[in-house]
């Protein structure tokens, strides 16, 4: 592992520990040459579905998509980076245990509303809003009402 700072080859790991429930390796690192320290995760490298969608266009499934898609929606939300992660981790197991070729673009937006629902309501409404074209401030309502009436009291 190169050392971001540095880098040289040479970094030793210091401490390792099971992240995302455990669907993920943890890794602190130091530079033998700067005593930087950084973390790494180690995943396992898993074949993904290709995307179909709505034109009929097929592309590769993207981690970085997911993952900016995501953020955006919970940018200055009071969401944790390794709890994000842990929701991406479960996105790609429910796509992954759909257990074809391709998946629609459609049905990962919604894995992606359900995951911010649990996580944060606004992330959720910020999401909702781009993924289903909000035209007007009566949409939002809608959402909003839905979300008021679903939730426990």
């Amino acid at each position: 592992m190169h050392c971001p700072f540095c880098g040289t080859q040479s970094t030793r790991v210091i401490d390792s520990r099971l992240a995302a429930e455990g669907d993920q390796v943890r890794r602190r690192r130091q530079c033998n040459h700067c005593q930087e320290r950084f973390t790494t995760y180690e995943t396992a490298n898993l074949k993904m579905p290709m995307v179909l969608k709505a034109k009929k266009i097929r592309e590769s499934f993207s981690d970085h998509k997911l993952r900016d898609g995501m953020l955006r929606a919970l940018e200055k939300r009071p969401v944790n980076a390794e709890t994000v992660e842990t929701a991406i981790i479960g996105i790609k197991k429910k796509i992954l245990s759909h257990n074809t070729h391709e998946v629609h673009s459609k049905w990962i937006g919604e894995c992606v509303m359900d995951s911010l629902r649990v996580l944060d309501d606004v992330a959720y409404i910020r999401f909702a809003s781009v993924y289903h074209r909000f035209n007007d401030i009566g949409e939002f309502i809608d959402v909003i009402k839905v979300m008021e009436q679903s939730s426990p009291t």
